[in-house]
């Protein structure tokens, strides 16, 4: 068919009964909801466009555009309206063809942006949801969905027209109702892809969502309750809690108000703390003991009992009132504390990160810990008395120097493929709890200081090129693409990754490793004003300038140095480390350099 070719078809009014979809129609797949919205549209508004076919062989009539207007046709044929329908009729198969083609792939739908905008003008008129989705040919739920954006400022919507921004976008901007904010975020992410998520940060970038642990535990009626003010996501179900501020009063008063509860049952003291999580450090820090609860003991049928519904839990076969014996058998088991025990110690009340009230209890103070080990219910400590020096390294810096001695040891096990392979194969074999040597757990193995870390570098392979986002992609279209980079690149990627989790493991383990790896802390770490001599007193700058040059005390080296500022000696020893022209102008002998080259603060190894 060429441009020149004159389309003649004849306009026919055809009785439905006589007419079908014909295989030609490219539609071959319909929404059963859609036709039948389609078909109320035809009811109330009549068929505007007609049907377009050819006649067969038997004089029947093939439809080859408009089958959805077909199939809603035949749910109408109550109404005689509809019983005769207009048809174009084609001259010939190779024009019916053509007609089947072109009227599918001209189709244009009505873009999103001028949907919510005539939506929201027939709605401001007052026609009904149902009769908008007559009219449109559409679900009422798709017209809800579209009305949620109807208000939105119109800037946002001739983004959306422009394709500056998404649909999901859009979304997102129902969530301010100051339209002053919305123009200036708008600003900032049209035509850059920012995703929704962000850009609901940019517009509450103080609200607090529901899920957060103190709007969980504190609870919206009572947020609401006490003025708080609220924002609801009209697309993601999610409330934003606009007042962080009176959030945090009321979490704090309901958290202290529990610590009190527990007071009263007879714990020594109780506190309120705002973290998330208490561990180890936190105990720690604050030079608490701990103390538990004293266990309790089951009768043989109870602890048959108590077997056999485990078994049933572990298999996630029990029951609710199975689950309720066994909690009670467990409560048993577990112990109470003794009025004794809690005239002793104290709890730490804290709410979870799903915003669950937690306790750690048996805290015992310095105060309470003599009578606490006279009362049998605290071991005398085995370490060295307070009346020990204080190390002249505090807690936080020994801290950074375990995490470099860490790196250290990763680094150096790096060239170690095979050992790392076989520690691997040990720590999955055996049950090595806290000992593993590795830790291919959840956790990480920190061996980065939590402070700035110049004059500290590890082989990047340990610090460069993370683990692949996967999100959202093909995992066999990955995985067959990583299986085909070969045995060398798998190598080389496993070694990398168990070498970032190397611990070290059990003392003796960790030894033998050390042997063969032989870690240098000084190849990776070079001690610098930031990262240990400012942190350190000045006498123990003093001390070790005059151990290192081998100073007498009052040799005018020793003591022109004892007079600087706690800066100056600490940029002088950074100078003494990192130069060497430094040490060429104090005349250093070579032991000297060697003890300087080989340094590492007292207990680093």
């Amino acid at each position: 068919m060429s441009n020149e070719t004159k389309i003649t078809a004849t306009y026919a009014a055809i009785p439905f009964e006589d007419t079908y979809i014909s295989d030609l129609n490219p539609r071959k797949i319909v929404a059963q909801t859609g036709i039948e919205a389609l078909a109320e549209n035809i009811r109330q508004c009549g068929l505007i466009h007609p049907l377009a076919g050819m006649i067969d062989a038997k004089g029947k009539t093939a439809i080859v555009a408009g089958g959805r207007r077909h199939r809603a046709l035949a749910l109408l044929q109550d109404d005689p309206r509809f019983r005769t329908v207009p048809v174009n009729i084609a001259p010939n198969a190779t024009i019916a063809q053509a007609w089947a083609s072109a009227e599918n792939a001209n189709r244009e739908a009505l873009h999103p942006a001028d949907e919510i905008r005539d939506y929201g003008d027939m709605a401001a008129r007052g026609i009904p949801v149902p009769s908008i989705a007559v009219a449109y040919g559409v679900t009422e739920p798709h017209v809800y969905r579209r009305l949620k954006l109807a208000h939105l400022p119109a800037p946002v919507l001739d983004a959306l027209r422009a394709g500056e921004i998404t649909l999901q976008n859009a979304a997102a901007f129902t969530l301010c109702d100051d339209e002053a904010t919305a123009l200036v975020v708008l600003e900032k992410v049209r035509g850059h892809g920012y995703s929704d998520h962000h850009i609901r940060q940019m517009l509450k970038p103080d609200a607090v969502r529901d899920t957060d642990r103190r709007a969980v535990f504190v609870g919206i009626e009572t947020y609401e309750a006490k003025g708080g003010r609220t924002t609801r996501d009209l697309f993601e179900q999610t409330t934003y809690l606009d007042d962080p501020e009176l959030l945090d009063e009321i979490f704090t008063a309901k958290l202290t108000a529990a610590a009190n509860l527990l007071r009263g049952k007879g714990w020594k003291w109780a506190d309120a703390s705002l973290t998330p999580y208490i561990g180890y450090h936190e105990i720690e820090d604050r030079k608490l003991d701990r103390i538990y609860a004293q266990p309790g003991t089951l009768t043989e049928i109870e602890a048959a009992r108590y077997d056999e519904l485990a078994e049933l839990a572990e298999a996630e076969v029990l029951d609710d009132e199975g689950e309720a014996e066994l909690a009670v058998l467990q409560e048993t088991l577990d112990g109470a504390f003794t009025p004794e025990q809690k005239a002793l110690s104290g709890v730490m009340v804290y709410v979870d990160r799903e915003g669950r009230l937690q306790g750690c209890d048996g805290l015992v103070m310095r105060e309470d810990r003599a009578a606490a080990i006279k009362a049998g219910y605290l071991r005398p400590s085995q370490h060295a008395t307070d009346t020990a020096p204080k190390s002249p390294i505090s807690a936080k810096l020994r801290d950074d120097l375990d995490r470099i001695s860490k790196g250290a040891r990763q680094n150096a096990i790096l060239a170690k493929p095979d050992l790392l392979l076989d520690l691997l194969a040990f720590q999955l074999s055996h049950g090595l709890a806290w000992n593993a040597p590795l830790g291919i757990r959840t956790d990480e193995v920190p061996n980065w200081p939590s402070t700035e870390a110049d004059g500290y570098a590890l082989d990047t392979r340990l610090t460069e090129n993370p683990p692949r986002d996967s999100w959202n992609k093909d995992m066999a279209k990955s995985f067959r693409a990583f299986r085909a980079k070969g045995r060398d690149h798998m190598r080389a990627e496993l070694t990398r990754y168990l070498a970032a989790h190397y611990k070290g493991g059990a003392e003796t383990l960790a030894a033998l490793v050390d042997k063969e790896s032989k870690p240098d802390i000084r190849t990776v770490w070079t001690p610098t004003a930031e990262n240990f001599f400012a942190r350190v007193s000045a006498s123990y700058l003093t001390d070790l300038w005059r151990n290192l040059l081998d100073l007498a005390e009052d040799h005018p080296t020793a003591t022109t140095f004892a007079k600087l500022k706690k800066g100056e000696k600490a940029a002088k020893l950074e100078a003494l480390f990192a130069s060497e022209e430094t040490r060429k102008a104090h005349r250093l002998t070579e032991a000297q350099s060697s003890k300087i080259a080989a340094w590492l603060p007292e207990g680093m190894e």
